[in-house]
């Protein structure tokens, strides 16, 4: 191991992939915004019971991936494995309770203790939206059809959206039952982490990706039938109007996603660039009880895996977001030269130019390699002599043509040069 890398599971970000990062949440950002969704900043750390009571404390996020601490008053602290729990904790200080929609997106770090794997890292990337405070179908299927949209714009509108109903909360004690009874009957045969999820969450054992447990699942009773009309006729409606969006999906009732709050429509995106196992975003609809509420509050939301969206726009080579270069080099010979440059520069800048200069002391010759590796159109040189006479030295780099301009037009000449390119 190299003495300064990173934490296992973790990655240092220079400025090629934080280019790429910074489109990325612009767009969100312009996309979510055309829905009346604003942004929320939420604290990297959480008391643990936001997340204990929000995730559930059945689930593996909770009894497995957390990195919980005790802080130095004795309050256990926990960074945010998710976002949503955080999300309504700070939400609940708003007039959500008293039923005003409220919509807001997050992007940032979460941490997990998960095994490293490729897209899949123990501190990782979410852009997310929470809509909160009202249920209907609808907003279900707008919040599905926005992912879709900026999915679109980041280059994977290609990307499969798989769909399935959880139910109501009242649907669950029939559903789970018929569950357990069929999944016992074959549990000698499947994987360890199966027959823990047997008495523990028998919801996950359906998400099980072992092949010797895909076989069972796959013959599985209908649990679905086992829900009310109600709950079926909300799932009917949503896809309708994702049929009426224009937004192609797919019913999988294995798919029933790990969070203990899901009720009604659960959903996932997978690319096939990352293979089908591999789900680059999802959410779905949710009940979080909120401090002060005396009844749950409803919300719908996903979550979209910043890492894996990098990965899946490399594998179609859509991902490249180049550094804007500079319009103009400037080469200075001697101290004077230097701060005169330095002061050129600091116009332009603020006129939105990209500049670049060298502020040491080197030879021409380096300077002017300097200039070619930069990448810009135009190098101005200017020395002691160019100083005295007032002139600077302007390079067209492509051709090698060279002309003296007044010392007092340089500003308006690079200026109108960058206005034109």
């Amino acid at each position: 191991m190299a003495a300064f890398a990173p934490p296992p599971g973790t990655a240092d970000i220079f400025e090629d992939e934080a280019r790429r990062w910074r489109r990325m949440e612009r767009t969100a950002a312009e996309v979510f915004g055309r829905y009346g969704y604003g942004e929320l900043r939420t604290p990297i750390f959480e008391y643990t019971e936001v997340f204990q009571r929000g995730l559930g404390d059945e689930t593996e996020v909770v009894r497995k991936e957390m990195y919980t601490f005790t802080d130095r008053g004795g309050r256990s602290l926990t960074l945010r494995p998710e976002g949503t729990a955080g999300v309504m904790r700070a939400l609940s200080n708003t007039d959500v309770l008293n039923g005003v929609e409220q919509r807001v997106y997050y992007h940032g770090p979460m941490v997990r203790g998960e095994r490293p794997a490729a897209g899949r890292r123990r501190q990782f990337h979410q852009i997310g939206v929470e809509n909160v405070g009202r249920c209907a179908p609808l907003i279900d299927a707008e919040c599905i059809a926005m992912l879709m949209n900026f999915l679109r714009e980041i280059g994977l509108g290609d990307a499969e959206l798989i769909i399935n109903t959880r139910g109501a909360q009242d649907d669950r004690g029939p559903a789970v039952e018929l569950l357990r009874n069929y999944f016992a009957s074959h549990i000698d045969t499947m994987c360890d982490d199966c027959r823990e999820r047997l008495q523990r969450n028998v919801w996950r054992i359906l998400d099980c990706k072992q092949p010797r447990c895909a076989a069972v699942v796959a013959e599985a009773p209908d649990y679905i039938a086992c829900f009310s009309e109600e709950s079926r006729a909300y799932f009917d409606e949503v896809r309708r109007a994702l049929e009426a969006l224009e937004v192609p999906f797919r019913s999988d009732r294995r798919l029933v996603r790990g969070l203990d709050y899901y009720v009604h429509t659960v959903f996932e995106l997978v690319h096939p660039a990352l293979g089908a196992q591999t789900a680059i975003a999802g959410g779905g609809r949710y009940e979080l009880f909120l401090p002060g509420a005396s009844r749950p509050v409803p919300g719908v939301g996903f979550a979209a895996g910043g890492e894996r969206l990098l990965l899946a726009q490399d594998a179609l080579g859509c991902g490249g977001e180049t550094q804007e270069p500079a319009v103009v080099y400037l080469i200075g010979l001697g101290a004077a030269a230097r701060l005169a440059n330095l002061v050129l520069a600091d116009r332009l800048r603020r006129c939105g130019i990209p500049v670049a200069l060298e502020l040491e002391e080197r030879s021409f010759k380096a300077q002017l390699r300097g200039a070619n590796r930069s990448g810009a159109p135009l190098a101005v040189v200017r020395g002691d002599s160019e100083l005295a006479a007032g002139r600077v030295l302007v390079k067209t780099m492509a051709t090698g043509e060279q002309r003296e301009v007044p010392d007092t037009e340089i500003f308006d000449c690079i200026k109108n040069f960058a206005e034109n390119e």
